[in-house]
């Protein structure tokens, strides 16, 4: 069989060069041959059905961590795995969309654009929190009540995690109340930001607290529109229609390298950095927390938990208990329970909501703190 060199390759299969170079380094392409000597590398004509699927998923923004492992599969699960991945991206595109037609709105003077929906939403809620089995302090915090949900993280050791995770929900609490939909977004913004300022003078007055700092994963409703902020490892999930989607993307130095394709999925727990956040509320300046604006529909299930549970927890475990267990203090419970019996490494809390259209609401929120 007569190989191909890269220029020859790379014409054919509507691939660069230097892509080419990348791929053969994470493994989504390996020539057929590489000469000893000049290192040049020769590929069979047979790759080329290969080397045009990578192309063609890298077209449509598939990440080359989830590349490698669609482009190995057999082309019925390829095909199953891939229309699972455009579904999760409709679901963001249609959350930016609204975003950007209420931004639209807001800028132009003229509202938000959306139409009105005359079905008033509620939430039935739950939350549960745990030390877990190895940590001395629970640094985790929660809040659920009617119209919010938050659920923070805490680090920087004794005292300090616990102080800075108990400051944000406190100021995410009195957005618990009625706000316009039209001010959602805004809302949450200028409330994260005045609790990374407040974080800010704790430590200006105690620097002992230097180097505190928390994740946040928050949900405000109005009518049956939500706003998500999001900042760090702590996560948000919905279940809708009975399939399982993270609405939320972690701001971790793993998480960016298995979106390169520089690690694989089964590397990130054993990752050296699996801990290392690349973004948190700690009370810097510069901060950038991740808002989204989402349209709710009765029946829908969302669940927040810290790392605590998702990093130890089994995905399919966690995705059969938040489809199969109808009550959420129940579900919330059993979620503990995953995080509990992997080891549960670190503190965990979970808050699980359900939508609908019932008229059940209760009287005030639920908050926990370490």
């Amino acid at each position: 069989m007569e190989l191909m060199t890269s220029g020859e390759f790379a014409r054919a299969s509507g691939l660069s060069r230097k892509a080419l170079r990348l791929y053969d380094e994470l493994g989504l392409l390996t020539p057929a041959q590489v000469d000893p000597a000049s290192q040049y590398r020769f590929y069979a004509p047979a790759q080329l059905e290969q080397a045009r699927l990578v192309a063609w998923l890298r077209r449509l923004g598939m990440p080359l961590a989830t590349i490698r492992t669609v482009s190995t599969m057999p082309p019925d699960q390829a095909a199953g795995a891939l229309a699972a991945y455009w579904e999760r991206i409709e679901a963001e595109t249609a959350a930016r969309r609204e975003l950007a037609t209420f931004l639209i709105g807001y800028l132009s003077g003229k509202g938000t654009g959306m139409p009105e929906n005359p079905t008033t939403l509620t939430v039935r809620y739950a939350v549960q929190s745990d030390i877990g089995l190895q940590r001395a302090d629970n640094e985790d915090a929660a809040y659920a009540g009617a119209r919010l949900l938050a659920v923070a993280d805490g680090m920087g050791g004794h005292a300090a995690g616990e102080v800075a995770s108990a400051a944000v929900i406190d100021a995410l609490r009195p957005l618990d109340t009625e706000v316009p939909e039209g001010e959602l977004l805004n809302a949450l913004d200028h409330a994260v930001r005045r609790a990374n300022a407040n974080l800010r003078d704790q430590v200006q007055a105690n620097p002992a607290l230097s180097g505190m700092g928390t994740t946040l994963t928050a949900l405000l409703w109005s009518g049956s529109q939500l706003a998500l902020v999001h900042i760090g490892d702590s996560r948000a999930y919905l279940v809708r229609d009975g399939e399982l989607f993270q609405i939320t993307h972690d701001h971790t130095v793993v998480q960016s390298l298995l979106d390169d394709g520089k690690i694989t999925p089964a590397e990130v727990a054993s990752h050296p950095q699996a801990m290392l956040l690349l973004r948190a509320l700690s009370g810097e300046t510069a901060f950038e927390p991740d808002l989204q604006l989402r349209q709710a529909r009765p029946g829908d299930r969302y669940l927040l938990c810290s790392d605590g549970l998702h990093r130890v927890a089994d995905a399919a475990a966690i995705a059969r208990v938040l489809r199969t267990v109808a009550d959420p203090d129940e579900a919330a419970r059993d979620l503990v329970a995953l995080a509990m019996e992997a080891g549960a490494p670190d503190n965990i809390t979970c808050i699980v909501a359900d939508v609908s259209t019932a008229r059940e609401r209760r009287a005030g929120g639920i908050s926990v703190r370490g």
